[in-house]
């Protein structure tokens, strides 16, 4: 046998090997961290969607109040759901009584299924969107993340959800309509602890994702958001923070890819030499920096190539 054959069957294997062990465990290994008073995440990876990591790279979490509890988003499947439903009950034996989902990519919201009888809630427009969008979502996740999706289908939210305070138990949790990530972002601010769940409007430590983004909104919701009396910010992807430096981190970086694809456009780049841009040194303790901005100039180059160069018919 020759070393080049003896050489493709070890690499056969081992991957055989790996495919198995990581299909038979499929354990996101949730850990439920403890923020506030009765308030816990769990923590994703600052990952791309990944074989190894089925899809763990969100924050999610969820709120014990003695009307029960509250959860904030579901995660990127079916498995992750049940996975969560089990690491709440190690916490407590209150009931999930309300669930909410901050807008309608896939990571945040198709661990439902999980929750199926337990009200769901959303905005108007993210439940639309999920409608519209996510079979397409739950079927781009198949292809990336494998069989940590089994049984994964769309379940979309049941309920519109009321802005304002609500009240539950001791906990009176401000629900607000916001937008820029996508066309309809929910943000969560607990007046009872000072934690904000950000839901994506917020990336800490991790770069931003623009595939439906509007700046002039995201900004005039990161202005929102900073004038809350935050204690604790649990951003949607990225570590939990105690300050709202995340905030103008954002606000930076968020004018810098602006300005950035606007002079590039006008300068008559192309995409691909846009790509090549050299990154400023502040950002790049964020994760994924790279990836992310060559992301960025797919999603919106050709938006901004449209207010610079007019039809001449």
């Amino acid at each position: 046998m020759s070393y080049l054959l003896k050489f493709s069957l070890i690499l056969f294997v081992q991957i055989i090997v790996t495919s198995v062990t990581i299909a038979a465990n499929f354990d996101y290994q949730l850990k439920a961290t403890k923020v506030a008073e009765n308030t816990y995440v769990f923590v994703g990876e600052t990952e791309d969607f990944t074989f190894e990591n089925g899809g763990n790279i969100v924050n999610t979490g969820f709120i014990v109040t003695s009307d029960g509890v509250v959860v904030i988003d579901t995660g990127s499947s079916l498995r992750y759901g049940n996975q969560m439903k089990e690491a709440i009950a190690s916490v407590t034996d209150k009931p999930v009584v309300l669930v909410y989902i901050t807008h309608h990519h896939p990571d945040h919201f198709l661990g439902n299924q999980a929750f199926k009888g337990v009200g769901i809630v959303a905005l108007g427009e993210t439940i639309k969107n999920i409608n519209n969008e996510g079979a397409g979502f739950a079927d781009n996740l198949y292809l990336m993340v494998g069989d940590w999706m089994r049984g994964t289908d769309v379940l979309a939210p049941n309920h519109v959800a009321e802005l304002g305070l609500v009240t539950m138990g001791r906990h009176k949790l401000e629900i607000m309509s916001l937008a820029g990530h996508t066309s309809a972002d929910m943000a969560i601010f607990d007046h009872t602890t000072g934690v904000l769940f950000s839901g994506d409007l917020i990336f800490h430590k991790r770069t931003l994702t623009t595939p439906h983004a509007n700046f002039e909104q995201w900004l005039a919701s990161l202005t929102t958001l900073r004038a809350l009396p935050i204690k604790v910010l649990v951003p949607g992807h990225g570590p939990i923070t105690k300050t709202k430096k995340p905030i103008n981190e954002m606000v930076d970086y968020i004018n810098w890819l602006d300005e950035t694809i606007s002079n590039a456009v006008n300068d008559g780049l192309s995409m691909t030499d846009a790509m090549q841009i050299e990154l400023p040194e502040r950002f790049k303790t964020n994760a994924l920096l790279k990836s992310e901005f060559s992301r960025s100039i797919t999603h919106l180059y050709l938006s901004y190539e449209n207010l610079v160069f007019k039809r001449v018919n």
